[in-house]
Formats: C-alpha cells, sequence, structure tokens
C-alpha cells in the first residue's frame, strides 16, 4: 500500500469487488490518490492486472458459501465505499445488493459499473468497450475521412467513460455522505460516461460547427493543422495549431509563410489541397530535424512517441511521469497535490496476499480464521 497519510483520500476505506478493466481502473485512481482499497478476489482468480491491480490489498473469498457472504458484509459495514462490475441482479442474488448493505451501513456508498447501466433494454446484455462507444454516438465519430469507425483501444468506454467516471462518482458521493450522513447507490454506465466526453463535440454540433461525419471537422484530422504525419524515418509528428498565433508560427518555421495558400487557414474546401503540401514538407526530414526545428515552440507540436519512447523523453523524465515498480515501467499517479502528495505506487499483491491481516482489523480471532480457512469461505 502506499505510505500511510500520503494522498487526498487518506482515511477512505473503499472495498473493490475484483473484476477487469473500468472496475480495477477506479480502484486503481482511489488507491493511487490513497484511499485504502481491499479487494475482493475469488478463488481460482487470474493473476491481478499488474498496473491497474496496484495499490491494493487482497482478500480472497469464495461467494458460493455463506461464510464467505457474510465476510463480505462486514467488510462493507467497515468501509465508505463499496463497488463492483458485475451484470444487474448479479451482487443482488448473492445476498450483497444495495439494499441490504445500506440497511447495515447508512453512510456506504455502492458503485455499480455496467455497460449500459442499471436499466434499459440493453441493460441485461454482454458487451465491451467498443459497443457501448458506439451505442453513445462516440465511436462514429473516430476516423479518417470516407473510412470505417476507429476505436480508440478502449480509453473511452472502458476508462474515461467508465472507471474514471465511478472513481469520480464515487469521491462525489463519499463527500455527500460525509456531509449528511447518509450513503446512495451509483449507477455508473460507460455508454452514459462515453456520451459525457463528447460534450464538447455535442455543443458544436448544436452551434453548427461540427458536421455529423467523421475526418472533416476541424479536430477529427479533417484539418491540416491538426493531424499527425509521417516523416522521413517513418515516424511520426503532430501538430495542433489551432490558434492563429500558433499557425503563424507554423508557417514561419516551415518558411510556408510565403506560400498565399497557407493563408484560408479557415477555409474547410482548402484542407485536403493543403494537408498535401505539408504530408510532403514533413515527409522530407526525419523526425528528429522537425523535433529540433518545433520542439517547445508555440507551434503546438510533439513527436508522436512509442510506448517504448515516452518514458525516456526529457519532458516525462524531468517531471517523472513513469517509473518502474515491480519490474515493469508504470505511468505514475496524476493529479499531482501540492500539500497532500500521493506516494510511490505499491506492485500489484497476489490474490489473497493479506487475507488474514484484513480478517483481524475486522476483529476476526485466530480460532475463527483457520475455521473460514478449513470451511473453505477463504479458498482452498
Amino acid at each position: 500500500m502506499a505510505d500511510k497519510g500520503a494522498g487526498p483520500l487518506s482515511g477512505v476505506r473503499i472495498i473493490e469487488m475484483a473484476g477487469i478493466g473500468p472496475g480495477p481502473f477506479a480502484g486503481m485512481m482511489l488507491a493511487d490518490h490513497g484511499a485504502d482499497v481491499i479487494r475482493v478476489d475469488r478463488p481460482g482468480r487470474a493473476t491481478p492486472e499488474p498496473v491497474l491491480g496496484r495499490n491494493r490489498k487482497s482478500i480472497i473469498v469464495d461467494l458460493k458459501t455463506a461464510e464467505g457472504i457474510a465476510i463480505v458484509r462486514d467488510l462493507a459495514k467497515s468501509a465508505d465505499g463499496f463497488f463492483e462490475g458485475l451484470r444487474p441482479g448479479v451482487m443482488e442474488r448473492l445476498g450483497l445488493g444495495p439494499d441490504g448493505l445500506l440497511a447495515e451501513n447508512p453512510g456506504l456508498v455502492y458503485g455499480r459499473m455496467t455497460g449500459w447501466g442499471q436499466t434499459g433494454p440493453y441493460a441485461p446484455a454482454a458487451g465491451h468497450d467498443i459497443n457501448y462507444i458506439a451505442l453513445a454516438g462516440a465511436l462514429h465519430a473516430y476516423g479518417r475521412a470516407g473510412e470505417k469507425p476507429t476505436p480508440p483501444i478502449n480509453m473511452v468506454g472502458d476508462f474515461g467513460g467508465g472507471g474514471m467516471m465511478l472513481a469520480f462518482g464515487m469521491v462525489s458521493a463519499i463527500l455527500s455522505a460525509r456531509a449528511t450522513g447518509k450513503g446512495q447507490v451509483i449507477d455508473c454506465a460507460m455508454t452514459e460516461g462515453a456520451a459525457v466526453l463528447m460534450g464538447m463535440i455535442w455543443g458544436f454540433k448544436g452551434m453548427g460547427a461540427w458536421k455529423d461525419e467523421r475526418g472533416v471537422n476541424m479536430l477529427d484530422t479533417g484539418a491540416h493543422f491538426y493531424d499527425t504525419f509521417e516523416c522521413a524515418d517513418g515516424r511520426f509528428i503532430s501538430l495542433g495549431s489551432i490558434e492563429p498565433q500558433f499557425y503563424a508560427e507554423l508557417r514561419k518555421l516551415t518558411e510556408l509563410d510565403t506560400d498565399p495558400d497557407f493563408d484560408a487557414q479557415m477555409d474547410s474546401r482548402q484542407w485536403p489541397a493543403l494537408k498535401a503540401k505539408l504530408a510532403a514538407l514533413f515527409k522530407s526530414e526525419p523526425r528528429d530535424h522537425w523535433c529540433r526545428l518545433m520542439e517547445m515552440t508555440d507551434v503546438c507540436f510533439a513527436p508522436v512517441l512509442s510506448m517504448a519512447e515516452a518514458p525516456s523523453h526529457p519532458h516525462n523524465k524531468a517531471r517523472g511521469s513513469f517509473a518502474e515498480i515491480g519490474g515493469m515501467v508504470q505511468p505514475m499517479p496524476a493529479p499531482r497535490y501540492s500539500g497532500t502528495p500521493t506516494a510511490m505506487p505499491t506492485a500489484a499483491p497476489a490474490s489473497g496476499s493479506h487475507t488474514a491481516e484484513i480478517l483481524e482489523g475486522l476483529g476476526y480471532n485466530a480460532a475463527r480464521i483457520a475455521a473460514l480457512k478449513e470451511s473453505g469461505a477463504l479458498g482452498r
């Protein structure tokens, strides 16, 4: 776990029902910022995700046993927050639904993470990130003109619209519970989270400033001044020269300020031709040439770094944006705090590493823990 007292969420206890993807990401966010996050693993569960599972304590509980269910209920009584990512109705069938847990701990915040939400026609159906962002109207916007939609890995549904949204909801509801003494249930649907992330684009569309098609708008690779370009060595650079002063700097440094065609920055009819000119220019030199020319200027420029390259870039090294934890390079917690800095993360624990410690913290004595092990409630 992180150093005691480290991070603004120090003193907050969260129970996490083990899952994959967005649930562990929410747990990582909360744990990274100081919360005491206890992950409830099931017997035989695979090794936890090495980055998303960091900064936790882990207990193994067999939810097929009455004793195992009782342990989870006891954990929930001790906690500020509790979250799960199972299909609607599963936790109720286990006897761990929000009604029962809030009856025993009225100040508990109970987070529910699903793709479609707890209600609606799709609620009981399976799905993945690609499906959630498709239904949200987000996936349709990702890709180049004339090409099919391109999923942005699983950043938008699982993590931005899911895990991060749930972590925000948990903190918000815990603040409310501490003020009012009343907990509540959070229905976090990745479809809705993905839609919220598109808020600015919905605003643009409402103002008539966004076409509902791919690759023809200013921010979706339609514009020549907001895109990636291949260099002579096969590597890439990125440009975001939107504002007039940044666009002027781009033209100056590339010696395109004498080309009158580039005066028509915001004429979308000219974008394809201007992009072709820029593509030819950037293809004429290797990436390092363009970095020497434009890095740390007001062009709004950066090299497109691979995962192998990013940790070694001077800016990322200066800020300590990455670190090796448990033999693996990982991003460090973000954002940063002046008064309650976060601690160096610790590696994801093996399932069940803290079972005895956690139970002792709940007041279970050695004899009771031994009996639970014997009964199989803690796995075999």
